[in-house]
């Protein structure tokens, strides 16, 4: 195979932190706040670029003013809808008391606001609804489950991670296109939500831009920078593939585990096969998964050290409380990576001229490695190199497939 890079251009923010307090100052809070109350600050189970950083910034703005801030898991079902679980996702983001500078107060309690027109209905955290105000963070980015134009954001936050796991039944089950909206509107009108952090990040998955955003904006925010995060979403610049193979996928890569932006939409929900990529194998799931496999059902093949790591509980869960069950499914399980890739290359006519692509993960993608027959395409594309010395696919004594090493 041959290394290639994409050229992404760095503009993350040099201090975050310092950022987040800049923008906190801008934010008109005037008469809405009094000392002494207490903030629930809504945090999502995404690996977020420098979201313990944030959290913990967010934490000094708020105190700063007299308010007593708390940290709540803000993740739907996620965490196999524990309350104990979704403490251990966030510790696991780099959230903790002492990270943060604040109490972590999870419970998976929820009330109900009422109905909205799609037949949704909307939960909110019964923690969130018994402080005294509600802050958001999230990052603005493609969903990994639909299109519109408003995907993921503060009102998704709002609604699905605020919600609970009911609150993200509710939203699945109706479609998130219809009811994230009216259902954040819901939200705002019945408690005081105080504001939301929107976050983009660049194409290297580095923070980007922030901004402190009142609740009346939510939905304009959303939608206006859904456009400039699509503009900055990385991809692999090939459409036509023999087979992709994916080192690892996880939930802290993706909310799908691989973002089907890149992979496909088509394997999780239909639609045209473009990008195709005719064969998909993973090989492994990372840790901060915690065994949720969500978005298995993407892939074609597998090897056996993966399928152990799956904890069918946790990805059943998950898959349950956003209606798209094919994402639990479960692929072939073959002994090891050396079978998985020979299977693969059994299913194409003249493996010589194979397709094929190997990436990390669907997340970092400025580093990607190709098949010959692949070359003439990438050659002479804008912002690519081509390191024209092959590299040869290596197994280790238990046929797993080593890393390649990137210089």
């Amino acid at each position: 195979m041959y290394r290639v890079q994409q050229q992404f251009k760095s503009m993350a923010l040099k201090n975050v932190g310092a950022a987040v307090e800049a923008e906190f100052s801008k934010t008109d809070l005037s008469g809405r706040v009094h000392r002494g109350q207490r903030v629930a600050v809504a945090v999502g189970s995404r690996g977020i670029d420098n979201l313990a950083e944030i959290v913990a910034a967010v934490v000094k703005c708020l105190s700063q003013i007299g308010l007593k801030p708390f940290v709540m898991p803000a993740m739907g079902s996620h965490g196999q809808g524990t309350a104990q679980g979704q403490i251990d996702l966030l510790d696991d983001l780099g959230v903790n008391e002492t990270t943060a500078g604040a109490p972590i107060v999870s419970s998976m309690d929820v009330i109900s606001l009422g109905r909205i027109d799609s037949g949704a209905e909307v939960f909110i955290s019964k923690d969130a609804a018994e402080a005294d105000h509600l802050v958001v963070i999230n990052r603005v980015k493609p969903h990994t489950a639909f299109h519109d134009d408003v995907e993921s954001g503060l009102c998704k936050m709002l609604t699905v991670g605020c919600g609970k796991h009911s609150g993200a039944i509710q939203m699945h089950k109706y479609g998130l296109a219809a009811s994230i909206v009216p259902a954040a509107k819901m939200i705002v009108e019945n408690l005081s939500v105080l504001c939301g952090l929107a976050i983009i990040e660049d194409s290297l998955d580095c923070t980007h831009r922030i901004k402190f955003v009142l609740p009346d904006q939510f939905e304009t925010v959303d939608r206006e920078w859904l456009q400039r995060a699509r503009q900055l979403f990385p991809r692999i610049p090939v459409d036509d593939l023999d087979i992709l193979l994916v080192d690892e996928m996880g939930k802290n890569l993706s909310g799908a585990g691989m973002d089907p932006n890149i992979v496909g939409f088509w394997r999780r929900v239909g639609g045209p096969r473009n990008p195709d990529y005719r064969t998909l194998i993973v090989l492994d799931l990372t840790e901060e998964s915690h065994g949720n496999a969500v978005g298995i059902g993407m892939a074609d093949l597998i090897p056996r050290r993966m399928q152990e790591k799956i904890d069918l509980k946790a990805t059943y869960t998950n898959a349950i409380a956003s209606g798209i069950w094919v994402s639990a499914r479960l692929p072939i399980s073959l002994e090891n990576d050396r079978q998985v890739v020979e299977t693969a290359l059994s299913k194409v006519a003249n493996p010589e001229k194979v397709r094929m692509a190997r990436i990390v993960n669907t997340l970092h993608l400025e580093t990607f490695w190709v098949t010959k027959p692949l070359l003439p395409q990438l050659r002479g594309l804008d912002k690519i190199r081509v390191d024209e010395r092959p590299v040869r696919m290596r197994f280790d004594r238990e046929d797993k497939l080593l890393p390649f090493k990137i210089a």
